[in-house]
């Protein structure tokens, strides 16, 4: 559960749970050139969410074309056939809008969030660009650009984060298709030409590798007409071959990185996890949110009051790149912890691994499980408000389960879970056997030279 970010639980659905019934109406069918759609109608403010998620992220790329997906999510906002070049922000920021996309391991998404009267709006710019985007030398060379500056600025030089996304991948995993960075080194990024990118946007950019959600204040009858204007003639393509994440015979890993630019230390903890969807995927859920859910926590309670060693944390399924959500296996169940210096990093793998020995050799009391079933409903409650967050939900269902009802239904299982099941679950997965571990260690600058953590840059 995200501490260190936000302290809320991250899951998206819908349930019919002990407070309160809650259901998403829900009209889900398919375009004739493969598009999934999922229209979900709200008219209680006059806003509309449209939400296009792509079936491909960084486990897609190929070696030498490392940080390929989140350059061409870039590549996605430079224009189109009927849109130039700046188009798309000014007409969404003109309306009243929001817009943004991004690029997670599995699937990269886009969005736009406006008065429910421009619809057709973002429908028109989501399908040019779907259908025709300028893919060009000099559009190619400004997002090459603006990637590797959103790296220095994002990732280079800040604390903690090189470590984050291009060691503990490497740590953690042993298959290149999950190993490897999600941003990807400045040499790849030099080396993408404009055919690269042209094989990538028809390889993966095509109706029937996507899906569209349209939640809020609409018509439905209207917005299937709008739909199918748009969408409906933009041809499909076959669909491309999934890489084999498949990874061997874990065993334990640690290693230290220095960091400069840290001033505590940090540690990130991880354990190979479970199915999506499986029993034991519910069961590491819930005993994520009992370890880090709250401030009534057992890590709040016993590591930052007790024993004072803890100072911030953050733990998830999927953790760092992906959430219970998003969650495709393999993934892990990981947290990042930053501690107090007169603690080593094995004092404090010792305290967490004494936490979850505590869930391995007693149930959970029925008190501390109400509890966390409270936390979780009440974030799912605050979340079925947001229009952009039950697009998200359904969408993420369509494309990773095939099937946008589980909004109404994941949390069923959520909420049915056992202390048996939870102490099942601890005992198969979070053992110090099955147990990576990467120590960041603050450490001095370098003078004369880059950052010791950070990639080279051709000149």
């Amino acid at each position: 559960m995200k501490k260190l970010i936000a302290c809320g639980l991250l899951v998206l659905g819908a349930f019919p749970a002990m407070a309160a019934d809650v259901a998403i109406p829900i009209d889900a069918y398919k375009l004739k050139n493969g598009l999934r759609v999922i229209l979900s109608k709200d008219n209680a403010v006059p806003v509309v969410t449209v939400y296009v998620i792509y079936d491909v992220g960084a486990r897609s790329e190929e070696k030498g074309r490392t940080g390929f997906a989140h350059l061409f999510e870039h590549m996605m906002f430079e224009g189109s056939a009927n849109a130039p070049k700046g188009t798309h922000f000014a007409t969404i920021e003109s309306n009243g809008g929001t817009m943004n996309g991004s690029t997670h391991p599995d699937f990269t998404d886009y969005f736009e969030v406006l008065p429910s009267n421009k619809l057709a709006t973002a429908l028109w710019l989501e399908s040019d660009r779907m259908r025709s985007l300028a893919i060009t030398e000099e559009n190619l060379k400004n997002q090459k650009e603006a990637v590797k500056q959103e790296r220095r600025l994002s990732f280079d030089n800040q604390p903690y984060n090189t470590a984050v996304v291009d060691v503990w991948p490497t740590l953690m995993f042993r298959n290149w298709q999950s190993s490897h960075s999600l941003i990807g080194s400045f040499e790849d990024l030099n080396g993408a030409s404009v055919a690269d990118v042209s094989r990538f946007f028809k390889t993966y950019y095509a109706p029937d590798n996507a899906a569209l959600a349209i939640v809020g204040d609409i018509q439905p009858a209207e917005a299937k007409k709008l739909i199918e204007s748009y969408f409906g003639d933009i041809p499909s393509q076959p669909l491309p071959k999934r890489p084999d994440l498949a990874e061997p015979a874990f065993e334990v890993r640690k290693q230290v990185q220095k960091d400069p630019l840290a001033r505590v230390p940090g540690i990130i903890i991880g354990y190979p996890g479970p199915k999506r969807r499986s029993t034991d995927y519910y069961a590491l859920h819930m005993i994520d949110a009992i370890l880090t859910g709250g401030d009534s926590s057992r890590f709040r309670l016993n590591l930052v009051k007790g024993k004072e060693s803890v100072i911030q944390y953050e733990a998830e399924l999927g953790w760092p790149f992906a959430s219970a959500l998003d969650y495709r296996d393999p993934e892990p169940y990981a947290m990042f912890l930053l501690y107090k210096p007169n603690f080593t990093g094995d004092q404090i793998v010792g305290q967490v691994q004494d936490e979850i020995a505590k869930l391995q050799n007693q149930p959970v009391d029925a008190k501390e499980l109400e509890r966390v079933k409270t936390l979780i409903r009440a974030g799912v409650i605050k979340n079925l408000q947001s229009s952009l967050s039950r697009a998200r939900a359904l969408a993420q269902y369509a494309i990773a389960d095939g099937n946008p009802e589980l909004i109404n239904t994941e949390l069923n299982a959520e909420l049915a879970v056992t202390p048996a099941q939870i102490q099942a679950a601890a005992k198969k997965y979070l053992t110090a056997d099955k147990r990576a571990v990467l120590e960041i260690q603050p450490a001095p600058a370098t003078q004369g030279g880059p950052a010791p953590n950070g990639p080279k840059e051709d000149k």
